[in-house]
């Protein structure tokens, strides 16, 4: 394994001195080293990789240095129509370098949503015509190919990706870690969800331990999983799946006085991620959705690198996308006792937690298409 302090500073004597992405767990420690190293104005976690995409290249065009941009593979989905037409050598030709989390990489063991993203990570860099290589672990041949890649975007003036594989990175431990202050965990939250939430409904949560958390806690309780989609992949559109579903039901169970509820359990970062989907719900207004943001400020299950939410007026933002009730709660008690009166329209609470998870939280036993039929199934029978 190589130090990630070892890694930038081979870029930063080459001139790249401005850093903007979203985390990943592969990438944590560089990205750890890069909170507590590198001037916090040049060290951005971004809302989404596209929007990295472009507040580097923003960057380039200000000072003509070459930025860098982390992510999880998976962002390369949010992050290709920026590349290509933006950053594009047949559009504006701006150089980048790409340091890409290799999750689903082909033998080696991973979560399914991680499968197909690991198995074509590869074959997307090549059809976007971006070279790349994986990373070494050892600090001569990545010297080499650090070299490598300031060499390619000498010549042509555009990106070049360095995909990085499980433990790449030596650990590097944060010197400071900022506590919230919060009074509750999000695992005791969504238990105060799972134990109160009113009447006939279905949860959909978003991607990360939130979901495990969920699926834990219907195990504990007996509950059985047939009620609940669990978003494992697709960050930040939980709430758009709730949407549909919504309408679906309408449609469905429009012979019922009561729809079928619709409950979302979302967080910080996914919410901040696709901001736009809460103009979707507001001006749409479905009365049978109840949207529960969980906000410990942090990208906690990929390393817990802060998100822009404790600086962001969530509840404001919902009022003004037009959210019928909007309510912040800081306890287990204050969120059962809003779990009570949720039946008057469209709801946004946000939840106030800690970050963090326990070291023994279990993972999905189903495979995401059995939850995706048992939800079915279940939904349709109303």
């Amino acid at each position: 394994m190589i130090e990630a302090a070892f890694f930038c500073n081979e870029l930063r004597e080459r001139g790249t001195d401005f850093f903007a992405g979203v985390p990943d767990s592969l990438l944590k420690h560089l990205c750890a080293y890069l909170a507590e190293n590198v001037p916090a104005d040049t060290y951005h976690i971004a809302v989404n990789e596209g929007a990295a995409v472009a507040l580097a290249c923003g960057y380039h065009f200000a000072t003509g240095k070459i930025p860098l941009i982390f992510m999880q593979n998976s962002g390369l989905g949010n992050a290709v129509n920026p590349l290509l037409s933006l950053a594009d050598g047949d559009v504006y030709r701006v150089p980048l370098v790409l340091v890409i989390g290799w999750r689903g990489e082909p033998g080696v063991p991973d979560e399914p949503q991680h499968s197909k993203q690991g198995r074509v990570t590869r074959e997307l860099l090549g059809a976007m015509e971006i070279p790349f290589v994986v990373l070494a672990k050892e600090e001569t041949a990545a010297r080499r190919q650090v070299a490598e890649c300031y060499e390619s975007i000498a010549r042509t003036g555009s990106a070049f990706a360095f995909l990085v594989q499980k433990d790449t990175f030596l650990p590097y431990r944060m010197k400071s870690d900022e506590e919230s202050g919060a009074l509750m965990s999000r695992e005791e939250a969504i238990e105060a969800v799972v134990t109160s939430a009113p009447g006939d409904h279905v949860i959909v949560s978003t991607t990360g331990m939130a979901s495990r958390e969920l699926y834990e806690l219907r195990e504990k309780y007996r509950m059985g999983h047939e009620r609940d989609f669990l978003t494992v992949g697709s960050m930040g559109h939980a709430s758009q799946i709730a949407l549909g579903i919504a309408h679906g039901c309408a449609r469905s169970c429009a012979r019922q006085k009561n729809p079928l509820r619709v409950i979302v359990l979302d967080g910080d970062g996914a919410v901040l991620m696709h901001l736009g989907a809460l103009a979707s719900l507001g001006v749409e207004k479905p009365e049978n959705v109840l949207h529960i943001v969980l906000n410990n400020r942090a990208h906690d299950s990929v390393g817990g690198q802060p998100t822009i939410a404790g600086h962001v007026d969530l509840c404001g933002i919902a009022r003004a996308c037009g959210y019928e009730r909007v309510l912040r709660v800081e306890t287990r008690a204050a969120l059962q006792e809003a779990l009570k009166n949720t039946d008057n329209g469209l709801t946004f609470i946000e939840v106030v937690v800690k970050k963090g998870s326990r070291q023994d939280l279990g993972r999905p036993r189903s495979t995401p298409e059995e939850n995706k039929i048992a939800l079915m199934r279940y939904v349709q029978s109303f």
